[in-house]
C-alpha cells in the first residue's frame, strides 16, 4: 500500500481522526530507515536515486488540497483534525524537512487554525538537529519505539543501521523530556526463522523500563491493521493489548490503544 500523491486525503485515522496525509518520499517506493516487518507499505526497494519531492512541490500540493477543503466541506478548516507526516517511509529522511514543516505550520495557521500538525516517525534521524528542531515546532510529535530489547527491536524493525541500539534512541527521545507520544506496534509471529514476540514478561519489563526512564506524555499503542510483508505475524486481541496498557493507566499514564 504506497501514497501516490503528496497530500491525499483526508482520510480517518484510528489513532489521529480526520487527517490530510503529505508524503516526502517517493511516490512509487518505500524508502526507510526500518524494514518493518509489519509495514503496510512493504518492504524497502534498492532504489539509489530516489526522486523526492520537492519543498515547493510539498508547499503547493498542501496549499492546493487546503483551499479546496475550505471552499468545500470545511466551515473555518474545522473539519480537519491534523495535518500528517507519515507514508511510503520515515518522512524526517527528507533534506528540506525543516523548510517543509515551516511551511506547512504557516499553511496550516492561514487555512485550517485548528488543525495540528503531527508526525509519525520512527526516531532514527533525531541525532539530526534540523529534524529536533523541525519536530519542535510540530504540535504532536509521534515517535517509535516497539521493543525495550536490542534484539527484539531488530527482529521487528529490521533497521537499515544494524549497529542502532535501543539505547541510542532512547539517548536521542530523552532531550523532549516526554513531550512526545511514544508509538509501538505489539505483535507476535515470525520472520526468517525467528520468533518476534514483543508481548512476551521479560520483552514487556524492558520495554516499561524504556517507557519509566522516559516519562512520555502519551503512549499510543497497536496493533497490525492492514496486510504485511511478513505473511506469518499474528493480530495481538484487544483484552491483551488492555492488559498491556493496564499498569502504565494506573500509574498515570495517558495510554491510546488501538486495536
Amino acid at each position: 500500500m504506497l501514497f501516490k500523491e503528496i497530500a491525499y486525503g483526508p482520510i480517518h485515522s484510528r489513532r489521529l481522526g480526520t487527517s490530510l496525509g503529505v508524503e516526502l518520499m517517493p511516490l512509487d517506493h518505500k524508502l526507510c530507515t526500518f524494514n518493518c516487518v509489519y509495514c503496510e507499505c512493504g518492504w524497502n526497494e534498492p532504489v539509489y536515486h530516489p526522486q523526492l519531492p520537492t519543498r515547493a512541490e510539498v508547499r503547493a500540493a498542501l496549499e492546493t488540497k487546503l483551499k479546496e477543503m475550505v471552499n468545500g466541506t470545511c466551515q473555518n478548516g474545522t473539519c480537519l483534525d491534523v495535518i500528517t507526516f507519515s507514508g511510503n517511509g520515515e518522512p524526517t529522511l527528507h533534506p528540506d524537512f525543516l523548510g517543509i514543516i515551516k511551511d506547512t505550520c504557516a499553511l496550516r495557521d492561514r487555512f485550517c487554525p485548528y488543525a495540528k500538525v503531527s508526525v509519525l516517525s520512527n526516531s532514527t534521524q533525531l541525532g539530526r538537529p534540523d529534524v529536533v528542531q523541525a519536530l519542535r515546532l510540530c504540535d504532536n510529535r509521534i515517535l517509535k519505539l516497539d521493543a525495550g530489547t536490542d534484539e527484539m527491536m531488530h527482529r521487528i524493525d529490521m533497521p537499515v543501521n544494524e549497529h542502532l541500539t535501543v539505547a541510542q534512541i532512547m539517548d536521542w527521545l530523552a532531550p523532549f523530556e516526554g513531550d512526545f507520544t511514544l508509538q509501538t506496534c505489539f505483535l507476535r509471529g515470525e520472520h526468517a526463522g525467528k520468533k518476534i514476540d514483543n508481548t512476551t514478561p521479560s520483552e514487556l519489563e524492558a520495554w516499561y523500563s524504556a517507557v519509566e526512564s522516559l516519562r512520555p506524555k502519551q503512549i499510543m499503542i497497536y496493533v497490525i491493521d492492514r496486510k504485511t510483508p511478513e505473511e506469518h505475524l499474528e493480530k495481538i486481541s484487544r483484552a491483551e493489548m488492555e492488559r498491556i496498557a493496564a499498569p502504565l493507566i494506573a500509574k498515570g499514564y495517558d495510554v491510546i490503544i488501538s486495536a
